[in-house]
């Protein structure tokens, strides 16, 4: 059984950095798409970011160059750098795993991609 659990998330003024975290847990050394999503509130799930098994990322045009998608296979860890929030980053932050595509991401920004998904952290940027 395979879970994600977020962490990292907060409150921060404009212009701040978060770094938010993923721990997969029950699975190790399996080829995955990893990706963060995020919803804010009234709105649908948002690609952010996604890295292949073998270190490929893809990073949505909102966040360019300001957002870094980055991961640990030793701890089994997700990051996401989070630099020069703006108020409109404020969301729930989600990192989701898709264990079919053999670690390529296929389709890196449809959600219905990812079998599992964490519980989301809340980044506020006021």
């Amino acid at each position: 059984h395979v879970q994600l659990v977020e962490s990292g998330g907060g409150s921060v003024g404009a212009g701040g950095s978060l770094r938010l975290s993923c721990e997969v847990i029950g699975v190790v050394d399996s080829p995955r798409c990893m990706g963060w999503f995020r919803q804010a509130s009234g709105k649908e799930h948002e690609g952010v970011a996604t890295i292949g098994w073998h270190g490929d990322t893809r990073h949505a045009d909102s966040v360019k160059g300001r957002f870094t998608i980055t991961q640990d296979k030793a701890k089994n860890t997700l990051y996401l750098q989070t630099n020069s929030l703006k108020p409109e980053d404020t969301a729930m932050y989600y990192c989701a795993a898709d264990c079919g595509g053999g670690g390529h991401c296929y389709w890196p920004f449809i959600p219905n991609e990812y079998n599992y998904w964490g519980q989301g952290t809340q980044v506020t940027v006021s």
